[in-house]
């Protein structure tokens, strides 16, 4: 038996409209073609930035380090100073400051290179005699794996060669140091050549101003609306990208400053370079910190030779770096500029894929300024809203 419901109203030709109080659908038109374009685009800009990460790592380095000495400038300028003068005049003070810095530490960080050697003898000689039931196992594993490539030598041995032909073997040449030196020149001379560029990007950018913001206004159009508008979003980017390195500098300053003298009173060796090196990666999140902390444990241990002195000064130096990050940065930063871990740890991923070390240096950099444009353009503000906490 069916029951069978007649409708009032008569049918109509038109799909019904959802009901605004159902729960659990969402209609958005997605057009293919476009999804597809975006994507292919996406790619196709990934593979750009790593194919001309030559080119782009110094001016991204350029804008940036221009953005942190801007204020000094804007400083000298309004002291009736030329914007071109007070420019190279911070330049010439920034890059002395430099020059002279890794003169004074070349003594610890050649002292530190020779002692390579010796720290791997000295890591044997604790295999050897620490732990000799480890030793003996790593002798045996040896030496069965020296009778199986005998073994595989002679399965390998070719056929003798037929009467009349002459076998002829092709030797490698040996090892030639000399190569090596030519190719530590050139990437010294590259190197170099790569930082005065950036150094006269960065000067030419100082000295310029606001030319480009000018420039910025003038494209959006006449209306005045409009180029104020544009001049309010130009001057809220400027002070949070300007207001996160100055954050970035300070805080690596401290740490750096924190380890050299934490080191110095536990008779740490080659202090001052253990300060420079944690000062440079605390500016790589999560993974900055474990990098120092586990080469800090290598070298105390090496040097003070004990557990508990290793614990104890791989302890010293992540504690540092963990004040920093728990406590300081986040007082220093404003909100504006906060990210999430799940964004940060992504962008440290997926920059450190497509620019190696470099990436993971001006990730958080990178991701800041995303952000800041997103939180004040009306289009991308989804992607600034993911991006913060």
């Amino acid at each position: 038996m069916k029951l069978v419901t007649r409708s009032e109203d008569p049918p109509s030709s038109t799909p019904s409209e959802p009901d605004a109080g159902t729960a659990g659908s969402i209609s958005t038109p997605l057009d293919v073609r476009n999804a597809a374009l975006t994507v292919l685009a996406g790619l196709a800009l990934v593979a750009f930035v790593q194919y001309a990460q030559a080119v782009l790592i110094p001016i991204v380095l350029g804008i940036l380090i221009s953005y942190a000495v801007d204020p000094l400038v804007a400083w000298l300028a309004r002291r009736r100073i030329p914007r071109p003068i007070g420019a190279a005049v911070v330049l010439i003070l920034l890059v002395g400051a430099c020059g002279s810095a890794i003169y004074s530490l070349r003594f610890e960080a050649t002292t530190l290179v020779e002692q390579l050697p010796q720290a791997a003898r000295r890591v044997r000689h604790q295999l050897e005699s620490g732990r000799p039931t480890t030793a003996v196992a790593i002798e045996k594993v040896q030496k069965a794996a020296n009778e199986l490539q005998k073994a595989a030598d002679a399965a390998a041995t070719p056929p003798p060669p037929p009467s009349g032909v002459t076998r002829v073997q092709i030797e490698q040449p040996p090892f030639n140091i000399g190569d090596y030196i030519l190719w530590g020149s050139i990437s010294v001379a590259t190197a170099a050549g790569q930082a005065l560029l950036i150094v006269f990007l960065v000067y030419f950018l100082l000295s310029s101003g606001d030319l480009y913001k000018r420039k910025l206004v003038k494209i959006v159009g006449p209306s005045l609306t409009r180029k104020k508008v544009t001049v309010q979003i130009l001057d809220e980017i400027d002070r949070q990208i300007e207001t996160f390195l100055e954050v970035q500098v300070l805080t690596s300053a401290l740490v750096a400053a924190a380890t050299w003298l934490s080191f110095r009173m536990v008779g740490m060796e080659q202090a001052a370079v253990w300060g420079i090196l944690a000062g440079i990666f605390n500016s790589i999140p999560y993974f900055g910190p474990v990098l120092v902390t586990g080469g800090v444990a290598v070298a105390a241990f090496l040097q003070f030779g004990t557990i508990q002195m290793t614990l104890f000064v791989s302890g010293l130096a992540l504690a540092i770096t963990s004040l920093e990050g728990l406590l300081l940065t986040p007082w220093l930063t404003s909100r504006a500029t906060r990210m999430n871990a799940v964004a940060v740890f992504v962008g440290l991923l997926f920059w450190g894929w497509v620019w190696s070390v470099w990436g993971m240096l001006l990730a958080v950099p990178m991701l800041v300024v995303l952000k800041t444009i997103c939180d004040h353009v009306e289009d991308f503000k989804p992607i600034g809203e993911l991006l913060g906490e």
